[in-house]
C-alpha cells in the first residue's frame, strides 16, 4: 500500500523514516537537517561511525529520539540536466532504502521527496520514478510519501494515479 500524507516527517511513528542525506551522512539542510535535530545528537554519532555514503545507496540507522524505530539514509542525486544518470541514482536510492527495510523485516516506511529540494530534481519526475520503484519493487511495506507542502502532496498523488 501507497499513501500520500502532508507534514513532518519526523514525527511519523513507522518502522523506519527515510532520510534525503547527503554524501557525509553528518546532515545538513532541509529534511536532513530536521531529522539531525529531531533524533538528537546519537544519531549524528552513530552516522559518524558509518563513514559516509554513495548516491544512490543507502544505510540504517537507530532512530534515537524520533518516533520512528529506524532511519535509513540515501544519497539521491544532484539534477544535472538530466542526462548524467540522474533517474537511475534517483531510482536505486528508493530501491536500496526498500531493500534495507526488507533486510530488516520493517512493515512500514515514509520517504521524502527525495531530491526534489536543494539538489534540483524536478518533482513531477521525481515523484514518477518513486512510485515506479516503489510499486516495482513488490514488497509488504506500508509505504507513506511525505509531502511537506500542499504543492508537492498532489503532485505525488498524481504520480500514484
Amino acid at each position: 500500500m501507497i499513501r500520500v500524507w502532508q507534514g513532518n516527517i519526523t514525527t511519523l511513528a513507522v518502522d523506519a523514516i527515510v532520510n534525503a542525506a547527503n554524501n557525509s551522512l553528518l546532515g545538513g539542510g532541509g529534511v536532513d537537517g530536521a531529522i539531525h535535530r529531531a533524533a538528537g545528537p546519537g544519531l549524528l554519532a552513530e552516522c559518524r561511525l558509518i563513514g559516509g555514503c554513495p548516491t544512490g545507496e543507502a544505510r540504517i540507522t537507530r532512530a534515537y529520539n524520533l518516533p520512528a524505530r529506524h532511519v535509513i539514509h540515501t544519497v539521491g542525486p544532484v539534477w544535472k540536466g538530466g542526462a548524467a544518470g540522474e533517474d537511475d541514482l534517483l531510482a536505486a536510492a528508493y530501491r536500496n532504502s526498500l531493500a534495507l527495510a526488507r533486510d530488516h523485516a520493517l512493515s512500514s516506511i515514509a520517504f521524502p521527496a527525495i531530491s526534489t529540494g536543494i539538489y534540483g530534481f524536478p518533482t513531477g519526475r521525481a515523484a514518477r520514478i518513486a512510485v515506479d520503484t516503489i510499486r516495482d519493487h513488490r514488497a509488504a511495506l506500508q509505504v507513506t510519501l511525505v509531502a511537506f507542502d500542499a504543492g508537492t502532496a498532489q503532485i505525488l498523488e498524481e504520480a500514484l494515479g
